[in-house]
């Protein structure tokens, strides 16, 4: 780690997430003791007002058009934060620009199968000094990270069954569905799958592995203002062929009353885990051996240790992309899981698989 060295930040996206990235990287400083000087060079959006307030309200030095963004070479540092349909582009276009050495790519990171194919491609000929990060925060929640790992260290033996939940309720009020429309694209550029149900693909498969099998999925949630295409609520049915194990995953925007709801349940030959981010300061596991159910509370356990605010504060959402940043930026955190591209594209595949699935389920249903 380079401490030493200054980065220049460009931010392609002027919206929500983009608030949260640029709070993230403002944040660093205040929970680690040793952070690269981070300068905010630039923010590219398509409306002049919205660039111009946003580089206002967060400190950046100017309000680019995509043109006057990617020939500025005081950038080494882009995060991809534009809607679904243009990553792939920006992607393609912030690795042309000279002195790029950081790209923080949000979820999903391309919109449809050629996309995909171009960046498996792409992948083979990125320089290595490169570092490419994809925006799979949850993989940095503290106890994910410490379920991750004790998983990982075969005490509960191989898997059986999985289940994957992501649900929220927000696209049952038509007002929320209205001020979204860009979220209601067809699958996989749009929908409850790639939205949400890639933050749950991204999880099973840093559990279980690259060679998920997707072999089933449906969907159901039906409104005249929402595309027949654009799933509000979707399942799919996974296989693990080397060990066996099979599972589901569900992603919804209307299940009432769940707020904003992770929940994983991994069942094994010696015991289950669980974990949801209802409770998000501890997960659960059981042991066959002991018969006792243990539940592990998991503080801050960053690395390096952090005392702000304190090491016995529950872990956040933002706390995970706080860190996520500081792993970005830093590479200084060896044990934790790391959501690179290939990581982005392994959990694509199956986005991608799930809209050809649900295409075919929807024909199926309307002939009947």
């Amino acid at each position: 780690m380079n401490t030493n060295q200054t980065i220049h930040v460009g931010f392609l996206g002027a919206g929500g997430i983009a608030r949260a990235h640029a709070y993230a990287l403002q944040s660093l400083k205040f929970y680690y003791a040793q952070v690269p000087v981070i300068s905010f060079e630039s923010v590219c959006s398509v409306t002049a007002a919205k660039r111009e307030n946003f580089a206002s309200s967060f400190g950046f030095n100017n309000a680019q058009t995509e043109e006057d963004f990617f020939q500025n070479e005081k950038i080494n540092a882009v995060f991809i934060l534009g809607p679904n349909n243009v990553h792939f582009r920006h992607l393609q276009q912030a690795l042309a620009m000279p002195n790029v050495r950081f790209i923080y790519l949000e979820k999903p990171v391309c919109g449809s199968h050629d996309e995909e194919q171009l960046m498996w491609k792409m992948l083979e000929n990125i320089h290595s000094e490169v570092i490419i990060q994809v925006g799979f925060q949850y993989l940095q929640t503290a106890s994910v990270r410490e379920a991750l790992n004790f998983w990982k260290s075969g005490q509960l033996g191989k898997p059986i069954h999985f289940d994957l939940k992501y649900y929220h309720g927000d696209y049952l009020q038509k007002s929320y569905r209205d001020k979204r429309q860009t979220r209601l694209t067809p699958a996989p550029d749009g929908g409850a799958m790639a939205d949400l149900g890639s933050h749950g693909i991204s999880l099973l498969v840093a559990f279980l592995g690259e060679k998920l099998q997707l072999l089933h999925a449906l969907q159901a949630g039906h409104f005249a203002d929402v595309p027949a295409d654009s799933d509000l609520f979707s399942l799919i049915s996974l296989y693990e062929p080397e060990s066996k194990a099979a599972g589901t995953l569900s992603a919804s925007r209307i299940s009432s009353g769940t707020g904003d709801l992770v929940a994983l349940e991994l069942y094994a030959e010696k015991g289950c885990l669980k974990y949801s981010s209802h409770h998000a300061e501890y997960f659960e596991y059981f042991l066959e051996e002991t018969g006792q159910w243990v539940r592990q509370v998991v503080g801050s356990n960053y690395k390096p240790v952090s005392s702000f605010p304190s090491g016995h504060v529950p872990p956040g959402w933002l706390r995970s992309m706080v860190h996520a940043h500081y792993l970005f930026l830093t590479g200084d955190d060896k044990q934790t899981f790391v959501p690179d591209l290939k990581h982005g594209l392994a959990v694509q595949r199956l986005v991608r698989e799930t809209a050809c699935h649900l295409t075919n389920f929807r024909t199926i249903e309307s002939e009947k």
